[in-house]
């Protein structure tokens, strides 16, 4: 009776290995310098590099998502909110984001 259980927890597990597998291979890969949009159609970057690449004439800023404040290179939380990404100043103020206070 056991070793048929444990047969039986063997296989349930080699079956979850393969499912988890054949699952990582068929994600679609999502790149580090990809653009994503936010709920309010703003384009979203991983990289300040990719930002600065979508609108070099304009300051990239650090949007923190949750809250829509965004912040300066060289501020505190530029880059290091728990939820944000990188994007252009003017499509941040275009889709009701502000700066932060005290700037």
């Amino acid at each position: 009776m056991v070793k048929q259980t444990f047969n039986q927890t063997k296989k349930i597990l080699v079956i979850v290995l393969v499912v988890l597998f054949v699952a990582i291979l068929t994600a679609p890969a999502i790149s580090a310098d990809a653009p994503h949009r936010s709920n309010n159609g703003l384009q979203l970057f991983n990289t300040e590099q990719s930002a600065k690449s979508h609108c070099p004439t304009d300051t990239v800023v650090w949007l923190n998502l949750p809250t829509g404040i965004y912040h300066y290179k060289g501020q505190h939380w530029y880059g290091n909110t728990k939820s944000g990404a990188y994007v252009c100043q003017k499509e941040a103020d275009q889709a009701g984001d502000r700066a932060t206070r005290g700037m």
